[in-house]
Formats: C-alpha cells, sequence, structure tokens
C-alpha cells in the first residue's frame, strides 16, 4: 500500500502494545507506548498496525471464507483424510463440534487482538486535535469501519460476541458480556455495528489515494448487510421470525447510494476479480485486503489464511489440498437447453469420477470454470491442465479443487514454504454483491420485477467471461451456457420463482467465497438445506453419514470454551453447547 508500506517499521514496534483483552493493561518493556507516539506519522503507525493485523491471520486462526465455505454445500473440508485438521471436519459435518473444538478459539482470540489494536489507535487519535493531525477525523473514520468490520466477521460466528469500544479498561472487558442479562435479542449488537460503520461513511471520502484504506463506499456496502442481517431478526434459538421492511428499506438507500454514485461496474471478464495482475484494478472492487510480496521485507505480507488451499500438485505446489469442491456445488452449475439453472433436478447428476462423461454429456454455467479445477480443464487460464495427480486424498474427497483463491503455477505472486502462500489480494467486497443485495431486497419488498434486470446483469456477464475458459486447442472442456432470464419462456418471473433464482444467482456468482453459509443462515434456511445436502451427498461421500445440522444450535459455533473459562462466568455459551 502506498505509503502504508512505510510506517510498518512503526506499525511493528506497536504489535505488542496490547495483546488480547486480558492484556490490556501491560505495558511490555522495551516496546513504545500510546503515550510516547503523538505525532502524526507515528499516530499512522497506530492506524497502520490495525490494518495490517487481521488480514495475514494464519491459516488455523484465520477468517478467511474457506472455512465458512467448508461449513455449507460448497465444499469439502479437503486435506489428507478425516484426521488432518480434524476440528474443520468436525465443523463441516457439525454433529460433532461441541465447545472446546479447536481452530475456534485461535479465532476468536485474534479477532479481539485486532479489536485492540484499533481502539489503541482511535484512543491516541483522540489525544491530538485536528489542528495538529488534520486526518483525524478521517483516520477514526477508518479505525471506526475496521472495528465495525472485526465485529462483524466475529458476529456471524458466534452471534453471541462482546463489543469493545476505545472507552473500556482492563477491568470493564472483563465485566463486558457477550449476552448480557435482559437482551432479549441481538439487534442492540448489530447496531453498535451499524453506529460504527455509519460513522466511517459520514467521515470517509469518497476515493483515497492509498489502495487498501477504506473509503465511503465500503462502509456503506458493510451498512447494507448489517441491515439485511437486522432485517431478519432472529429469536433464541437462532431462528428467523420475519422480515423487517423498514431495515431493508434502509439497506437499500445504501445499496443505491453505492450504485448511483461510488463509479463501480462489472469487470468486462469474471476472471479478472480473481488474477493477481487485477488486484486494485477490477472496476468491480470496493474494498480489497492487501498481500504483498516484494515489499522489501524478507517474505512480503502474504496471504497467509490461504496457505493450506492449493493442490497437492507437483511440481507446482506442495500443499495442502483443502477446500474441495463437492458433488452438489458443481451440479449447481448445470444448466438446461434453455440455459437457466436446473433448480428442482440439478442434483440428480453423478459424477462417480467418470469426468469425461459427466462433462461432455451436459452443459454448465460457465461460472463453473472460474471456480472449480477440474482433471483436464485449464488451471487458473493457463495452458497447463489440472489433473488428478494434484488431489492428496481423492478418495475421500475427490479430484475437484478450489480456484479463486489460488494464483497460476507460475505466477510471481506466489511463495513456497512448503505451504503454498501468495500475495493475490482478497476482495472483502465487489459490485457484484451490492447488485445482488439490490435484487434481494427488491424481492423482499414485492418488487421482483424490478430484481430481474439486475440478476439478468450478472448472467449476461457471465456469458461474455468464457474465452479465458479455453483449451490449448482453442476448445471448451465442456458445454459452456448461460442465457437472462426471460419472463414467460425459460421462466415464469412470479414471486417464488424470482427469489429461488436470486439464491442461485448468490451461490454461482460467489461459490467458494465464504459467502453461502452465512446467506443460509440470514435467510433462515440452513438448516433444512444443510440436511437436505447430507442426505445425498452422503451417498456419494460415506464419511458425511454422521453429519446433521441441529436447528437452533449449528447456525453459529460454540462460544471457545477457553473463552468461556477465563470469562469466569461473565460470558453465556451459545444454545445447545
Amino acid at each position: 500500500m502506498k505509503n502504508l508500506t512505510k510506517y510498518i517499521m512503526i506499525g511493528s514496534l506497536l504489535m505488542l502494545l496490547y495483546g488480547c483483552e486480558d492484556e490490556l493493561d501491560i505495558n511490555p518493556k522495551g516496546v513504545l507506548t500510546e503515550s510516547q507516539l503523538q505525532e502524526p506519522e507515528q499516530l499512522d503507525g497506530f492506524v497502520t498496525a490495525a490494518y495490517a493485523f487481521m488480514p495475514r491471520t494464519h491459516a488455523f486462526e484465520t477468517y478467511n471464507p474457506f472455512v465458512a465455505s467448508l461449513r455449507s454445500d460448497d465444499a469439502y473440508k479437503g486435506g489428507g483424510g478425516l484426521n488432518d485438521q480434524t476440528p474443520w471436519y468436525q465443523m463441516e459435518v457439525f454433529s460433532l463440534v461441541n465447545a472446546s473444538v479447536g481452530n475456534n478459539d485461535g479465532a476468536w482470540y485474534r479477532g479481539y487482538q485486532g479489536i485492540s489494536r484499533v481502539n489503541t489507535a482511535i484512543r491516541a487519535i483522540n489525544k491530538v486535535d485536528e489542528e495538529q493531525y488534520p486526518l483525524k477525523q478521517e483516520r477514526l473514520a477508518e479505525m471506526r469501519f475496521l472495528r465495525g468490520w472485526i465485529h462483524f466477521k466475529m458476529k456471524r460466528r458466534w452471534r453471541w460476541i462482546p463489543y469493545i469500544d476505545e472507552t473500556a479498561t482492563p477491568d470493564d472487558i472483563a465485566q463486558i458480556s457477550n449476552h448480557p442479562e435482559g437482551m432479549e435479542n441481538d439487534l442492540p449488537l448489530w447496531q453498535k455495528i451499524l453506529d460504527d460503520f455509519q460513522f466511517a461513511a459520514e467521515n470517509l471520502p469518497e476515493r483515497q489515494d492509498e489502495v487498501g484504506r477504506a473509503n465511503k463506499y465500503v462502509a456503506k456496502a458493510y451498512m447494507a448487510n448489517t441491515l439485511m442481517w437486522m432485517a431478519y431478526p432472529e429469536d433464541a434459538k437462532h431462528q428467523v421470525t420475519g422480515i423487517d421492511q423498514e431495515k431493508l428499506t434502509l439497506a437499500l438507500k445504501q445499496v443505491n447510494d453505492i450504485i448511483t454514485e461510488g463509479g463501480f461496474k462489472l469487470a468486462d471478464d469474471y476472471a479478472n476479480n480473481f488474477m493477481l495482475e487485477f488486484d486494485n484494478a477490477s472496476p468491480e472492487s470496493i474494498w480489497e485486503l492487501q498481500f504483498t510480496i516484494d515489499d522489501g521485507t524478507p517474505r512480503g505480507n502474504l496471504n497467509e489464511g490461504n496457505g493450506l488451499t492449493a493442490p497437492w500438485w507437483n511440481p507446482y505446489f506442495s500443499c495442502c489440498d483443502f477446500h474441495k469442491a463437492s458433488y452438489n456445488l458443481v451440479n449447481s452449475f448445470r444448466v438446461s437447453d434453455e440455459g437457466v439453472p436446473l433448480f428442482d433436478n440439478y442434483n440428480d447428476a453423478e459424477l462417480q469420477n467418470n469426468y469425461n462423461g459427466y462433462f461432455n454429456g451436459m452443459s454448465f454455467d460457465p461460472r463453473l470454470g472460474h471456480t472449480v479445477a477440474v482433471p483436464g480443464f485449464p488451471w487458473k487460464y493457463q495452458e497447463v491442465k489440472f489433473d488428478s495427480t494434484g488431489s492428496r486424498d481423492p478418495g475421500i474427497y475427490g479430484y475437484m479443487n478450489s480456484l479463486k483463491e489460488n494464483v497460476r503455477t507460475d505466477s510471481p505472486g506466489l511463495w513456497d514454504e512448503f505451504w503454498m502462500f501468495n500475495s493475490k489480494n482478497q476482495m472483502e467486497v465487489r459490485y457484484a454483491e451490492v447488485l445482488l443485495w439490490k435484487a434481494e431486497i427488491l424481492i423482499k419488498l414485492n418488487r421482483h420485477m424490478e430484481a430481474l434486470p439486475i440478476i439478468n446483469q450478472l448472467r449476461e456477464r457471465a456469458a461474455q467471461s468464457m474465452d479465458k475458459l479455453k483449451l490449448p486447442n482453442g476448445m471448451y472442456p465442456t458445454n459452456y451456457k448461460v442465457e437472462p432470464y426471460v419472463d414467460g419462456e425459460n421462466i415464469d418471473w412470479n414471486p417464488d420463482n424470482a427469489w429461488k433464482a436470486l439464491m442461485w444467482e448468490n451461490r454461482l456468482e460467489f461459490a467458494m467465497e465464504g459467502r453461502r453459509f452465512y446467506d443460509l443462515v440470514r435467510w433462515g434456511i440452513a438448516a433444512e438445506t444443510m440436511n437436505t445436502y447430507f442426505d445425498k451427498e452422503s451417498q456419494r461421500r460415506p464419511w458425511l453419514d454422521v453429519a446433521y445440522f441441529t436447528k437452533g444450535r449449528d447456525e453459529y459455533l460454540p462460544i471457545p470454551q477457553a473463552q468461556m473459562n477465563w470469562s469466569q462466568g461473565v460470558y453465556v455459551q451459545n444454545p445447545g453447547y
């Protein structure tokens, strides 16, 4: 990030300022404190430390999309069998999860370390006036955005989390409950997150000269998404109790601002959202997490959260084959002769490792080729074909790998430490998502006809995104086809079918990007969707026989047992754990 990089050394001095909330009263020896750093450049070091903390998170503490993806019907855990990172296997089958499940506490702890950095920056900035530091309001807005963003990501995982702001002392933090007594629902917690995003939207510029800094439109995007969660209120058992049309209307206002004022548009080619060379260059990128490799440091600021998801494919990648596409997901890309999804019987086709017969005998939405690495198909738009040797344990997980977060075999952003890290940015919000939010809101506001052309924008873009999917001989590895919906011809665009089409488009457009599970929870259909998936998928993958989604429990992960112990009775465990 321009100029932000030069503050990394200052930021690194601050890394040990505070650990998690139980360490906020410690001043480590040899480390600069807030009271010692009051100059603008030093204050910017606090800001940089906050930005730098969350994105690089290690795979076992990660907030990267693949952990949410494997909890949906999009993906299997992958790796070297069921005993390789067993906690994620427990999470994907749900029935084996308890409060002590692994790879859960680290993410919670890491989140509050990030929030601690943000609050440290806010306190430091608040000590100076704007005459000394003209960027004061803007930097506060950036920090409020990051605080909202981290709380938002944590809330989707655990629902009931303590909200910590800059006014909380160490003694206060020890007494802040994740589920205050008498709080009937979690809307007050959502409101605090919304307030952070709203402050950011009101005080951030429309554009930032330094890429990676939050701007007005990403704050509005998260305002919209937060309002959409609030629009589907949940009871004590995580069940959606209705639709709040007032909240949807407020969300629509934010979405419309982004669409009409933001200057964003869909990339001409869907592929451009997932290629290293288009980092910070796609016209639909609203905000990206920044990663680097050649930045003057020994190994750069690499995306370590995705270090396990490259295939096990010599001589190109040495590790680790996690995040494998499910049969169900691949079948969801199937289309009819009219080029529209097979809503009711999409999952009837059986692959059974007969790749030629399966892919030669049917037609698929071309977004399949951008999302899933299939043996015989091009790997990441290269002449190199993916092959079956890239799968580490095909008897368990099959041969189909995730593509979007990975890079080319010859990528300059690839860093091999056995674990395959890369420096490709991670797009947190893109314009396509905002368009689908608008379509969803319109359908729920009984304006479904207005949603039709919005959804068709994405389908038309998909149809124009096929050139990079060709084999070296100029042919396609399967028959790609996608058509816009035409009311009365290939679909009856009534409210029910419009909603079905919206849900389908969300899945196809964002498959393997970690959105799917949270959409299912927000819409209140996670239990029925996942148990239907398990009933069928377990016939293909017998190890899923133990899988079952318990309604009223599995919508959220348990509060980590280590955190329950630390709180000494202040925290309340989620239902069912």
